[in-house]
């Protein structure tokens, strides 16, 4: 079994609940990069510059709301993620992505709120289903509308 992060540094277990959405989106995204390029990495070698352009596609903003709408729309997320998403979206920012609008931005933190609580909580299955249900809608979206 491998060992958790926390167990290996000695961390103690903290509630869920003290982190401010705003951290847990700051993880999370981080979180949901590293789901996307392990994918990436995993389809096989490939250029460099081929791996980035579908990685920065797949992590941006706008596909990051748009999966969040999605999965609010298909009900896919639980009731705890669907809360976790509206703290994430609703807190108050000092900034936003430059190639996102504030709305778009607002969204995509909430995903990333989602990833960083499931992170915390050590739920590597469902955030791997999440990631893997998301980015396979977006793809299938996005080819229909080519």
């Amino acid at each position: 079994m491998e060992e958790s992060i926390r167990n290996a540094f000695n961390l103690p277990e903290q509630d869920l609940r003290t982190y401010t959405p705003l951290t847990l989106a700051f993880v999370g995204d981080n979180v949901y990069d590293l789901v996307i390029r392990t994918v990436l990495l995993e389809e096989g070698n490939r250029k460099l510059n081929e791996i980035h352009k579908k990685k920065s596609t797949l992590v941006k903003a706008e596909t990051q709301a748009w999966i969040a709408e999605y999965f609010l729309k298909e009900g896919i997320f639980t009731e705890e993620e669907a809360e976790w998403y509206r703290k994430g979206k609703n807190a108050k920012t000092q900034s936003h992505a430059k190639n996102a609008n504030l709305s778009t931005y607002h969204r995509a933190t909430g995903l990333e709120t989602v990833m960083g609580a499931l992170y915390i909580k050590n739920d590597t299955n469902r955030i791997i289903t999440l990631c893997k249900i998301g980015t396979d809608a977006f793809l299938k979206a996005e080819t229909v509308e080519e």
